[in-house]
């Protein structure tokens, strides 16, 4: 065993952030092609009983018709995605697309009890998945990397930040006081 964790440590699985851009990357990806898909006949018909058994997302077809609650998930998917990727290189960005993302999961994940026939009755039902609950269930996982992504993007924007050392504040407030003046400092903080 410990020649496999070395070999593994030389091929450089424990470089700096290795999983965090790997988590990050395939996101993009997968929201990506999501999101191509929403522009076509085919996925706007087979998101009915999604749409139609979602508690969160149900209001869309009504409102938007079928075409046009599709292509609003296709822009947000691509919106969500881009503000991934942009995550790479701006951190705050990155914090919007994750929580974007751990939203677009959330009201996927909360469809899975409401599909109707997703559990295999010839198989004694739960946890015995099939059809479109097989599918949603990457989701949970998605959700998880989508939670994490927003953790990490947070703890880097924190950390980022400048401090006082004498004080403890964070410079973005020291920078707005010296361009306000006294009074107006003390009635906005």
């Amino acid at each position: 065993m410990s020649i496999l964790i070395k070999t593994l440590t030389r091929m450089g699985l424990l470089k700096d952030d290795l999983d965090y851009h790997l988590i990050r990357a395939s996101v993009v990806i997968i929201y990506f092609f999501f999101g191509y898909q929403k522009w076509f006949d085919y996925e706007a018909q087979g998101l009915i009983p999604f749409f139609t058994h979602g508690p969160l997302i149900f209001w869309m077809v009504p409102v938007f018709g079928i075409k046009g609650a599709t292509y609003l998930l296709g822009i947000s998917e691509w919106l969500f995605g881009a503000l991934l990727l942009a995550g790479f290189w701006n951190k705050k960005l990155g914090v919007v697309g994750a929580l974007g993302s751990v939203v677009t999961f959330l009201c996927t994940v909360t469809i899975i009890p409401f599909m109707p026939d997703g559990w295999a009755a010839s198989a004694g039902g739960f946890p015995a998945m099939v059809g479109n609950v097989a599918f949603l269930m990457k989701d949970v996982v998605l959700l998880a990397v989508s939670v994490y992504l927003l953790r990490q993007d947070v703890l880097r924007v924190v950390s980022a930040a400048p401090v006082d050392k004498l004080t403890g504040a964070s410079r973005d407030v020291e920078h707005m006081r010296s361009r306000v003046t006294k009074d107006e400092y003390e009635r906005t903080f």
